[in-house]
């Protein structure tokens, strides 16, 4: 890809899953991530990545250990969380009533019961707007895995729909999210990762 050799980008380490298969998707995209909880390395990197699976309230409890909680809603360069790395993005989860970084002032919510949770599986990506999605068909399809939704608001730049309509995407200044997993999302999900390295 275009620079990659050049760029700095690290992943943020935390007790959630899914970091390995980022660094993955990276390395297939020719970079070779940097993955730290170091306040330093963080501030240096180019851009950094939040990603995540796991339950909020165990996932802020580390990250309040490690002052991450004060060091991620600081950072100047591109973000993007991915996952739980968006729900922890937001203002309050009912995931176990954890207040988050409050980087978008927007709550998380359990799906209701009235279908299959969690939601897992391929869903259709809507309304996207920005330079996150540059290059995608208005048809494209995107992997999701998760159980809580961030409402749509004003900081929503794609939507999707799972028993009800919610942010797929959300931006805010340098941040931003992706409730999907790109790292599994095949071509488009690759598409929107180089996008972010782009910005």
């Amino acid at each position: 890809m275009y620079l990659a050799h050049l760029m700095n980008i690290a992943i943020v380490k935390y007790n959630a899953g899914n970091v390995r298969s980022v660094t993955y998707a990276l390395q297939r995209l020719g970079i070779e991530p940097c993955i730290s909880d170091d306040a330093e390395v963080l501030h240096a990197a180019d851009k950094v990545i939040f990603p995540g699976v796991g339950e909020a309230s165990t996932a802020m409890a580390y990250l309040k250990q490690r002052g991450l909680d004060k060091l991620i809603p600081a950072l100047q360069q591109p973000v993007l969380g991915v996952c739980l790395g968006l729900q922890l993005m937001c203002r309050h989860s009912e995931e176990n009533n954890t207040p988050c970084l409050g980087i978008f002032d927007v709550d998380v919510k359990r799906f209701p019961p009235k279908d299959k949770v969690p939601h897992m599986g391929w869903n259709r990506v809507e309304k996207m707007q920005g330079p996150l999605f540059e290059g995608l068909s208005q048809e494209a399809y995107l992997y999701y895995v998760h159980s809580y939704y961030a409402e749509e608001s004003r900081y929503t730049i794609a939507s999707t729909e799972y028993i009800l309509p919610y942010s797929a995407s959300l931006h805010k200044d340098n941040f931003y999210a992706l409730q999907a997993h790109p790292e599994k999302s095949g071509k488009d999900g690759e598409k929107i990762l180089e996008n972010f390295l782009k910005l």
